[in-house]
């Protein structure tokens, strides 16, 4: 059989949301709001878990039309929001949100606690579970994923085993060995944080990845272009790591939202391939649906994309072939 990827705005089941905190009690009694969104079918059990990450200055609420899409073909979203590096930093302060995010200093500790935040929340998952069974009847904790934008992006690649400066500045691994695969949506480099050369922060990331990206998602901070993003995918130790870049797709785009960015004539397409994409590795990486997996290690998903972006799938056992790396000049 071949994989036939689902119609983009087709969402087979029912998404109900359920909004929650949970509260650290060792770590200063530091509240993790998390939003979930799970599909409800009395024929739907033993679902995997997603977890999803917000970037700096988002929210809970972020990417909302992927999260809502994912749930609707069967997996519980379990969108976390990380107090500091949250909605609180421009929330109630004059000026555009983004101006006032980038002009914000984020001290290293609200980065270390956004990361411990994950591991907490997946600790607390199984309670969750208890006290809201409707929930609960759904989730597999057996099977978890990890995804993130940007920041988020960061903390799946921390999640994954890569290296991340402490409070002294000592690299230190946070990995966490529950998840079974993970997302990036606008991956993010280290070279501003560590000296340490690209191959040896990146390869310590064990899990298989899929990064995402676009020719116009540059750094909304610094304004570099997307190319700088590249390092982390061709280091990256992954056992499988898959690469998509879309023509024309920029930062926010990963988000559901704009920030300051012009309406992009490209918005709805970009969004139908994160979700179609999306879908089929979280098929193959937690469902062990063999069609997708051939869909996206073979030619099936780069058919699919046509003009739209470029996209490559590469196993470690491979040597690199740079020769073939997507650093297209301009659009294809």
């Amino acid at each position: 059989m071949t994989y036939k990827p689902p119609l983009p705005d087709h969402e087979p089941h029912k998404v109900f949301i359920h909004k929650g905190v949970c509260v650290d009690h060792a770590r200063n009694d530091r509240a993790v709001p998390y939003k979930i969104y799970y599909p409800v079918a009395r024929d739907l059990k033993s679902l995997p878990v997603i977890l999803w990450s917000h970037g700096l200055g988002g929210g809970r609420d972020g990417a909302a039309f992927l999260a809502r899409y994912i749930a609707s073909h069967g997996y519980v979203m379990v969108n976390l929001q990380h107090q500091g590096t949250d909605t609180s930093l421009w929330e109630g302060k004059p000026g555009h949100p983004w101006d006032v995010i980038k002009a914000a200093h984020i001290p290293r500790q609200d980065t270390l606690d956004r990361f411990h935040d994950v591991p907490f929340l997946l600790d607390c998952l199984p309670d969750i579970a208890r006290e809201n069974p409707d929930i609960g009847t759904h989730m597999d904790l057996g099977k978890i994923g990890m995804s993130g934008h940007s920041f988020g992006a960061l903390t799946t690649q921390v999640m994954a085993g890569q290296p991340f400066p402490d409070k002294d500045d000592k690299p230190t691994s946070l990995r966490e060995t529950r998840f079974k695969a993970g997302i990036l949506y606008s991956f993010v480099p280290m070279k501003h944080l560590t000296s340490e050369a690209p191959e040896k922060i990146y390869d310590d990331m064990t899990l298989p990845l899929f990064f995402m990206t676009g020719t116009d998602d540059e750094n909304p901070i610094s304004g570099q272009g997307y190319q700088y993003r590249m390092p982390v995918f061709d280091h990256a130790g992954c056992p499988e790591k898959a690469l998509l870049v879309l023509k024309e797709g920029d930062h926010m785009v990963f988000a559901g939202s704009r920030g300051k960015l012009e309406s992009h004539p490209k918005r709805h397409l970009h969004e139908n391939i994160i979700k179609t994409a999306s879908l089929a590795y979280w098929e193959a990486y937690l469902k062990e649906n063999k069609e997708a997996r051939q869909w996206l290690t073979g030619n099936g998903l780069k058919n699919w994309l046509g003009e739209e972006g470029q996209y490559e799938f590469k196993r470690k056992s491979s040597a690199p072939d740079h020769a073939n790396n997507i650093r297209p000049t301009s659009p294809a």
